[in-house]
């Protein structure tokens, strides 16, 4: 047999960030690094989508669709691909189908040549639509099938095994999803090479010869080698591989790496010039050694497959769990995904619902097991993102039912459904792009494609940066400020109940609760108006975890009543809803973009 050449995806400028620093990556600082690999003879990148959407608008500043045209230009004759979560496409909430359309044809618009797209419960019917307007934007879809390896002491039920992998590709081939090449994917990277190896033979027996299997895997539980290695003999034709310093670890193997796997092997090898991809893995370094890499997303988690968090989740949570001082809850948190997982549906720890795992499992910790349910985690129990591989836990659907029957806000969703996510979308006149139009004309903005796409997955986030990006959070972390904070150089001042943590930077800048400003300090004590005082008597509303405000819905001095929504926080990507606890007359003492700490007054009701 001739020898086969292996083709590969670089995933260095998508999942890498993503798997390393939460995708919070500016595109001044790497584009010149996809140029360098261009001209090392990389012709197929993952150019954005996934994270790497949102993040620009909640971290870095930017727009995700400006980041899109200026990676065309750096690899004008690439294949350049971006990853679709089935219904929800780059966000964490499914979307309508005039948005699922949109996404597709402004990806497309700019410069996208592949779109990766995918369904974390494996439901088909999430990926009908979504498939067929890729296809229509003329687009190459490249189908998904999801796996991870289920914990340890778990009975599997019939699913994630081979078996149960070759029955979703059947069903997506039998459903007429019109694809250019299907994609086995574990973003967790536990799934063992003999589950690999077999799916992917029995996946080459129902493809035949001639479609493309590209296989995706993280080095997060320490044997993604293996499982490549694996995929290959079982008939894979690709491999997703990644650059250092965003390789291995949480991410995928390195190129270099998989390149000395298969050094001297008689059957798989590749064609680039080793050396031009040493060059370009070391331009890659020296540019991203200005940001802060944690020490999780640089090592091997064996534990992990108790509790399989994806390297793309893993890292991000890990970014946002700093950001709110809860760094110190990850250990509990991860053990906590153990019986999220168990009791959930066996859907596969991707985004969204890796998420969802990870949002449960912290109110878990934070306010005790199952006393709280993350609204994302109760709506896929309740079947709101589809069909989960196996029934969830019966008991767990009843308690996720009453608790969200408790909210008027989250009522409409208490109930059990067995409508597709498209059904339920399509009649939701809270989504879709009228909806999203009328956000833009109530802020003032352009009504264009792209802004209607960035206000329906992006919602207040994406208003606030489209209305003043320098304004937009800032939440790249650099290498250069770890070392201060962890020196004690900043500070936490508590003013009235508020904390503001303050980094004076000289100058005459500083950074207060994450945000740049410019202060002035003078000798002395100057006369100053004192801050209104609370209603006498007032009770107060106090955060429940960390977080920052999301939007104040409940406006000063109106009257208000127990139960109604005061404000919503955002908490670990997690709309939190903060309400009143008694009636009365309502004074908010915070603004929307501000960081709160637990205990925090965020309002007083007098």
């Amino acid at each position: 047999m001739a020898k086969k050449t292996v083709k590969f995806m670089c995933t260095a400028f998508r999942d890498g960030f993503q798997s390393v620093i939460g995708a919070r990556v500016l595109s001044k600082d790497f584009l010149p690094s996809v140029e360098c690999a261009y001209d090392a003879g990389i012709r197929w990148f993952e150019a954005g989508g996934g994270a790497r959407f949102q993040s620009c608008y909640f971290y870095c500043q930017e727009d995700a669709f400006d980041v899109m045209d200026a990676f065309r230009k750096a690899a004008p004759e690439a294949d350049l691909q971006t990853l679709s979560r089935g219904v929800n496409v780059v966000g964490l909430e499914s979307q309508s189908s005039d948005m699922i359309k949109l996404h597709a044809q402004m990806f497309k618009k700019h410069g996208m040549s592949s779109i990766r797209n995918f369904d974390a419960l494996n439901d088909v019917n999430n990926l009908k639509w979504s498939g067929q307007c890729i296809h229509d934007a003329g687009l190459n879809h490249e189908v998904v099938v999801t796996m991870m390896g289920l914990p340890p002491g778990i009975d599997n039920q019939g699913t994630h095994t081979p078996e149960f992998y070759a029955g979703r590709l059947k069903l997506i081939m039998d459903a007429g999803i019109p694809f250019d090449r299907v994609c086995f994917k574990d973003a967790s990277g536990t799934s063992t090479p003999t589950t690999v190896y077999n799916t992917m033979k029995a996946a080459r027996k129902l493809l035949g010869n001639d479609v493309h299997i590209q296989f995706h895997s993280h080095e997060t539980a320490g044997n993604g080698v293996a499982c490549y290695l694996a995929a290959l003999r079982g008939g894979a034709d690709g491999l997703d591989l990644s650059m250092a310093p965003m390789s291995g670890g949480t991410c995928q193997p390195d190129i270099i790496t998989m390149w000395h796997a298969l050094d001297g092997d008689p059957d798989f090898g590749f064609d680039f010039d080793i050396v031009k991809i040493r060059k370009a893995e070391d331009h890659f370094k020296n540019a991203m050694a200005k940001y802060f890499l944690p020490p999780e997303a640089m090592n091997v988690s064996p534990a992990i497959v108790w509790s399989p968090m994806p390297g793309g989740a893993l890292t991000a949570n890990t970014q946002m769990l700093r950001d709110n001082n809860m760094m110190d809850k990850y250990d509990d948190m991860i053990a906590e995904m153990y019986d999220c997982v168990r009791l959930g549906g066996f859907g596969t720890s991707v985004t969204p619902v890796s998420q969802f795992y990870a949002q449960q499992a912290i109110n878990n910790v934070m306010f005790g097991k199952w006393k709280q349910f993350a609204p994302g985690y109760a709506k896929m129990l309740l079947g709101y993102f589809g069909k989960t591989p196996v029934a969830p836990d019966p008991e767990l659907v009843k308690m996720a039912s009453e608790f969200m029957a408790k909210s008027d806000l989250n009522k409409a969703y208490s109930q059990p459904t067995t409508k597709t996510v498209l059904e339920l979308n399509d009649a939701d006149p809270k989504k879709g792009g009228a909806v999203a139009k009328k956000m833009l004309e109530d802020a003032g903005l352009p009504v264009t494609d792209e802004n209607i796409f960035i206000a329906a997955s992006c919602k207040e986030k994406g208003i606030l940066f489209l209305k003043d990006p320098s304004k937009a959070p800032m939440g790249c972390r650099f290498a250069d400020s770890a070392p201060k904070a962890a020196a004690g150089k900043g500070i936490t001042v508590t003013i009235n109940g508020k904390a503001y943590g303050v980094e004076i930077k000289g100058d005459g800048k500083a950074v207060v609760n994450g945000k740049p400003v410019d202060f002035k300090a003078e000798a002395g004590i100057k006369a100053a108006p004192q801050a209104a005082a609370a209603p006498a008597g007032g009770q107060e509303v106090k955060a429940p975890v960390p977080g920052t405000i999301l939007r104040v819905t409940a406006q000063n001095g109106s009257a208000i009543k127990k139960g109604d929504e005061i404000l919503v926080m955002d908490v670990m990507k997690m709309e939190t809803p903060v309400t009143a606890p008694c009636d009365g007359t309502v004074t908010v003492t915070v603004n929307a973009t501000d960081k709160v700490a637990t205990g925090d007054v965020l309002a007083t009701i007098g």
